[in-house]
């Protein structure tokens, strides 16, 4: 059995460049990811309602510890304004010490610091 990871890379997506922004500033202010990168518009094609959707988002990843992951997710819940936001983990299975170093630092608790 292996250990759970100690890492997450959290994905989420939102339907402007604007709010993609807001999203990741709050997060990384709130110190529940210490990086938050926002790629391009993609284009989503996806069932909702009983109905095939396209449409334009950009995709925000959240770079956090993993401890910091229920804070983080219920704050995505909280901004975000989809009825259900796509909200993903994915473990970092291996990394640089020194950035998963500063990845663990910048998302401390504040009563860690």
């Amino acid at each position: 059995m292996t250990a759970p990871p100690a890492w997450l890379t959290v994905l989420t997506t939102t339907d402007s460049e604007d709010k993609a922004h807001a999203l990741a500033q709050s997060a990384v202010e709130a110190r529940l990811a210490a990086c938050a990168q926002i790629s391009a518009p993609v284009t989503s094609v996806y069932r909702w309602q009983n109905a095939i959707e396209t449409s334009e988002e950009w995709q925000v990843l959240f770079k956090t510890a993993a401890e910091r992951y229920d804070e983080l997710e219920e704050h995505l819940q909280r901004e975000h304004d989809y009825d259900t936001p796509e909200i993903i983990a994915l473990p970092v299975i291996r990394g640089s010490a020194r950035y998963l170093g500063w990845v663990t630092a910048e998302t401390a608790p504040p009563a860690a610091l």
